[in-house]
């Protein structure tokens, strides 16, 4: 189980008004996309449909690389999870523009639901793409990806499923790194090291920005063993 100092909040919250369009999308749009409500484990078939898998993106930003992804590969079911209602607002209205209907949201904090509502071996797929890499050292605790969280994640992958991680903080990467190599029930791919980026995975506007300013950015899939 995560220790206290793992709970630690791993975003930072932000201040200031949505906009009255993107006001409107949370009040109108949200509920036709959001997250069923409630405290027990998600019935994820009934959610999506039976025999769809499932994948969990914690933290989208504004949403553009879970649309691709999503349009990309219809036949999965996508729970994306972002703490801050200008993104949130920004997908849903998305996806009421591509006529998307398999993705569902929540405005609220993606770990805390994994923890939580995400049933045991339920996912074939854990995203974490860029997040906030709580550079100085006595924010570290925050960090979303220590041992707590791979351990949560393993439980809730399926045999076969992955965790997929991005980043453009070398610093950050290398405790990955470090942290996923000695996850038990979680095997690296490639064995021990970095990965090449899917083609699958479009560049966050982030990662443009990280990119532009001569980060490198590092790419880390661990499997759960299996089928």
């Amino acid at each position: 189980m995560p220790t206290e100092m793992e709970r630690a909040r791993s975003f930072k919250t932000r201040k200031g008004r949505l906009g009255v369009v993107r006001r409107a999308a949370i009040e109108t749009l949200l509920p036709r996309w959001s997250v069923p409500a409630g405290d027990g484990p998600l019935d994820l078939a009934q959610v999506f449909g039976a025999g769809r898998p499932v994948v969990l993106e914690i933290g989208f930003g504004l949403g553009a690389s879970t649309l691709a992804m999503a349009e990309a590969e219809p036949g999965a079911g996508v729970i994306a999870a972002e703490v801050h209602s200008a993104g949130v607002a920004t997908l849903v209205q998305g996806l009421e523009a591509r006529g998307l209907d398999n993705v569902r949201v929540l405005l609220g904090d993606g770990r805390q639901l994994l923890e939580e509502r995400i049933p045991s071996g339920s996912l074939a797929g854990i995203r974490a793409y860029f997040p906030d890499p709580w550079p100085k050292a006595r924010h570290h605790k925050r960090r979303l990806v220590g041992p707590g969280f791979a351990a949560l994640a393993t439980d809730r992958l399926a045999p076969g499923g992955t965790l997929h991680c991005a980043t453009d903080w070398e610093p950050y990467a290398q405790q990955m790194l470090a942290v996923l190599s000695a996850a038990p029930g979680l095997a690296l791919v490639p064995a021990g090291g970095f990965a090449d980026r899917p083609a699958w995975r479009p560049v966050t506007p982030y990662e443009s920005r990280g990119l532009a300013r001569g980060h490198q950015v590092f790419d880390l899939i661990a499997r759960r063993p299996g089928p």
